[in-house]
């Protein structure tokens, strides 16, 4: 069951829809996590059909930000158990595997209010006892490694990030590929890359998906890179593409 998680960072171009439709039909992802998307419902909607997914749910902008929506397909059954501007939270159940927990998130994108985030992360926490995967764009990053050019992230944001994952049991995922999600300024004396979208996962998830692997799809029309997460069987036949 593949997910993909982007931050399209607005979807009023016809380029950003046909970049999005090219990824659903190359990596048949079954679940589509979408933040950032500065659309109404109804255009969410229209949008799921249109990519050939059976089920969605959706969080409106806050004017001219924000908004959120996640797309599934390929499952028996999607019950919803909570929502926000900044997450959607369901539980997934398909033949033969044991229900689990899928969250996007869209981290809070004000420094000065991202202990909102960490704190929505301890809530969500405490309210399932699942195999539970969170995907999305957290807008933190975990330590300076994650970050090139510009001047240094601020550590008690940092260290904020790291006590909130301790807390709630939650991993990082590695990625495959470029190690950098978001990028500005590129060829320029200005130029900054952050690992900004991630997969964190509990325990329970790690050993229910043990091989899981993570991928950057690079050349978006977004500063974000879609992640893709392969937590099956095809695994393989992703590793040998990438090697030829």
């Amino acid at each position: 069951m593949n997910a993909l998680a982007w931050n399209c960072q607005g979807l009023g171009s016809p380029g950003k829809i046909q970049f999005l439709q090219s990824v659903t039909r190359s990596e048949k992802p079954n679940f589509v996590f979408l933040s950032e998307t500065i659309s109404s419902y109804e255009k969410m909607e229209k949008l799921c059909h249109k990519l050939g997914y059976e089920g969605f749910l959706a969080v409106e902008p806050q004017g001219r930000s924000g908004g959120i929506a996640m797309f599934w397909k390929g499952v028996d059954n999607v019950n919803l158990l909570s929502l926000s501007r900044s997450h959607i939270d369901v539980s997934v159940t398909k033949m033969n595997l044991d229900n689990w927990r899928l969250t996007g998130i869209y981290g809070e994108p004000d420094r000065a209010q991202r202990s909102k985030t960490w704190e929505l992360l301890r809530n969500l926490s405490r309210d399932a006892n699942l195999p539970w995967c969170l995907v999305g764009d957290f807008n933190n990053v975990k330590s300076q490694e994650e970050k090139k050019g510009g001047p240094p992230y601020p550590n008690l944001l940092i260290e904020g990030f790291n006590e909130c994952l301790q807390d709630t049991d939650l991993q990082d995922l590695d990625i495959i590929g470029h190690q950098f999600t978001w990028e500005r300024g590129r060829n320029t004396a200005h130029w900054v890359e952050i690992r900004l979208d991630r997969v964190l996962v509990n325990s329970q998830w790690l050993r229910m998906f043990e091989m899981s692997k993570v991928y950057n799809l690079e050349g978006s029309p977004s500063d974000h890179s879609p992640l893709l997460l392969v937590p099956e069987e095809q695994i393989d036949g992703k590793e040998r593409r990438l090697e030829m």
